[in-house]
This record gives structure tokens, C-alpha cells and sequence, in this order.
């Protein structure tokens, strides 16, 4: 919940609350009514303050509407303005980006939060991979199979590790691994996320191949993965480790994009040997410039893994030269049998000027236009 102040008065929220947008919001605890809260919106050059009470253990601003929580309330209010003087649009982060401390208490006023209780792992406690912070496990909650993140234990690790589940309540969209609640039992954390069966994008390309793996299987991994992207570049989130391994497989075979906004600047290390140098941007690897812009340069390398069948990039050039390669405006070939169409892209991607590169709305439409090209020509050769 970035949009959670916590205990701010009134005249710190209408500091923070700049440039005075309209539906630009943040809530804050009411410090007139303690145990309210307070929404704050931005509405023709003024802040409005609408106090949100409990009446029947639920919240609510104008005794119509009722609520269980606080994200129920501002998901509401984002969709119609109800009675507010406009629309909830754009919020204001809590203040100190990634490095501020979020408080357990905030997820349980918002409804985020899972009782240990509620998630069945079952006897075998089964692994599905291994993450930045631990182990990410199967587990059954409310009835459906979920992906469980669990933390260990560090007091670094649990902020970085909040700041991510912080980051995930605040996006949704059906290109994004979905967040469904944070689990708080003693010393342990999890994240409890939607699961994803068929697991990462670089392992099903290359356990696959080109025998299972047709164009418009393709295709339709680069527009879901474009489409969570191009979702995170209209929130102005960067995700900075943009990969096919960060891109899960859902039983559908639906493509969405996991793991954003977790690779944190401070963790990037050149001589730690897990910078993940291949896939990122030259301006990010020698000033440590993240943008979505750099994340356009990954999606390059990311669309060359997809029709590669998830080869590493930059084969026969070893590691220690690829920056060297790239900097002098090296570019790798085309995969065999990659279309012409999506080459281009990869190489408007990998242009050394940041803004050169398109921006990931402007690379969706060109793909689902390729797309429809694609299936116009099946259809022909289909009928003939």
C-alpha cells in the first residue's frame, strides 16, 4: 500500500500531496478521530480531506458505501469518484522510496494479510524454485493451489522483501503474477502469490523447443509479457531485472511478468557475479540509470531468448566482453527463423540512447499488429 502515510498530520499530507493533480490521493491515520483514517485528494489546485470511520466493523466515508479495508475502499473510489470531488488517480509513495521501513500493521489494515493457519502445504512441502530471499513453495489457499515466498530471516532482507509485497498491492493487472495476501507468524514472513503451473518462460522454451513451441506460441508470450510491461511503464514502475526467467507460465499459457520492482539498485553488484550483465541496459550498468527505458533494453534481450528457445544471449562472446561489445554498438544477430518484424524491434531496443528506444505501449501495438498479420496469413494458407 504506497499510498499508506500512517500518522502524518494534515499539513505534512498537503506538502507531500505536489504537483496538485487532480485524483492525485494518499490516506493517512486521522489524527483528530485515532482509529479513523483520512483520504486526501487532490481536486482543482486544493486538498480535500474526507475522514473514513468504522461504523459496524466496516470503513466508510459516507455511510453508503461500506468497506472491509482499506484497499477495497480506494480500489472503489479509483474506478468512480462516488461522491468525491473527482476520481482517485495517481497516489503519493510513502516517502524514502525503497528504503523505508513498512510496518506488518499496515498490511492488516489494509486486508493484506494471511493467517499461517489458512495455507495447507501438505505432507510433501513442495519446492518450486529458489528466490532472492528463500524458498518459494506450493501450498493450497482457500481451496486453490498458490505460490508461497518464504522469507529468511533478515531484518535487510524483510524490508527489501515488505517493500516488494508493498509494491505488488498497488498493481493489477492480468500480465502481472497477482499478489493475494502476506503472511506475518512470528519470525517468519511470506508472500503468497497466484501460482503459476507451467513455471518460468526460459525453462519452458527451453525444455520445449521448437517442436512444441509454434510462432504464435511465440508471439503471444511477447504481447503478454509487452502488455505487463507497458502496465508497469503507465505506473512509472521500473522493474530493472527484466528476464525470461522472471517471466512465469501459467496453466493457460498465459505470460506474466513476476519479480518487478524487486531488484533493488543497492543490490546490483558488478563483482558479485549475480549483476545480471547481459540483460542490462549500458546506461544502467556504467551510471546505474534505471528506467523503463532500460527496461525497453531488456525486453530486446528478452524477445531474442523467446525466439531463440531461451539460449543465453550473447553466445561465443564471453562475459567479460560483452560490455566491451556492446558499448562499441554490437548487436546480436537474429535467431534462425526469427521474423524480420520482431528483429526490428529487438534492435530499436538495443539503440545506446535511452530515448531512442520505444516505449512499451508503442512496441504492444507493432506486436499485435504483427499478430494479426500472422494470423491473417494461417487463415490463408488454411482455406487454400
Amino acid at each position: 500500500m504506497p499510498w499508506f502515510h500512517g500518522k502524518i498530520r494534515r499539513e505534512e499530507a498537503e506538502c507531500l500531496l505536489q504537483p496538485r493533480e487532480d485524483g492525485l490521493f494518499l490516506v493517512r491515520e486521522s489524527t483528530n478521530f485515532p482509529g479513523d483514517y483520512t483520504l486526501c485528494v487532490c481536486y482543482k489546485n486544493k486538498v480535500e480531506h474526507y475522514r473514513v470511520i468504522y461504523k459496524d466493523n466496516k470503513l466508510t466515508i459516507d455511510e453508503e458505501e461500506f468497506f472491509e479495508n482499506l484497499s477495497q475502499l480506494v480500489e472503489h473510489y479509483q474506478k468512480d469518484a462516488d461522491g468525491l470531488c473527482t476520481r482517485l488517480r495517481d497516489s503519493v509513495p510513502k516517502r524514502g522510496g525503497l528504503e523505508f521501513s513498512v510496518d506488518s500493521k499496515a498490511f492488516e489494515k489494509a486486508g493484506w494479510v494471511i493467517p499461517l493457519a489458512d495455507l495447507d502445504f501438505g505432507d510433501c512441502r513442495e519446492v518450486l524454485g529458489k528466490g532472492e530471499f528463500g524458498d518459494v513453495r506450493l501450498a493450497w489457499y482457500r481451496g486453490q493451489k498458490v505460490a508461497v515466498k518464504i522469507l529468511i530471516d533478515s531484518s535487510k532482507a524483510a524490508q527489501s522483501f515488505l517493500a516488494e509485497a508493498s509494491l505488488m498491492t498497488s498493481l493489477r493487472h492480468k500480465n502481472l503474477v497477482q499478489l493475494m495476501g502476506v503472511v506475518f507468524d512470528g519470525g517468519t514472513i511470506c508472500l503468497v502469490t497466484e501460482y503459476m503451473a507451467k513455471g518460468s518462460l526460459v525453462d519452458y522454451l527451453r525444455s520445449r523447443g521448437r517442436l512444441h513451441v509454434t510462432p504464435r506460441d511465440q508471439i503471444n508470450f511477447a504481447i503478454d509479457t509487452c502488455a505487463g510491461m507497458a502496465y508497469l511503464e503507465s505506473k512509472h514502475v521500473v522493474h530493472r531485472d527484466l528476464a525470461a526467467r522472471n517471466v512465469l507460465i501459467s496453466e493457460e499459457c498465459v505470460a506474466k511478468v513476476c519479480d518487478f520492482g524487486l531488484a533493488r539498485e543497492e543490490s546490483f553488484n558488478l563483482e558479485g557475479g549475480k549483476f545480471p550483465i547481459k540483460w542490462t541496459a549500458p546506461e544502467a550498468l556504467k551510471y546505474h540509470r534505471f528506467s523503463n527505458k532500460s527496461d525497453m533494453w531488456s525486453f530486446g534481450i528478452l524477445l531474442w531468448e523467446i525466439y531463440s528457445f531461451g539460449r543465453v544471449p550473447y553466445p561465443r562472446i564471453p562475459l567479460v566482453d560483452v560490455v566491451k561489445h556492446v558499448e562499441k554498438g554490437y548487436k546480436m544477430e537474429a535467431p534462425d527463423g526469427c521474423p524480420s518484424e520482431i528483429y526490428e524491434i529487438m534492435r530499436q531496443a538495443w539503440d545506446l540512447d535511452p530515448e531512442a528506444r520505444p516505449s512499451f505501449a508503442v512496441v504492444l501495438k507493432k506486436l499485435e499488429s504483427f499478430l494479426k498479420k500472422f494470423q491473417a496469413s494461417a487463415n490463408f494458407h488454411t482455406s487454400v
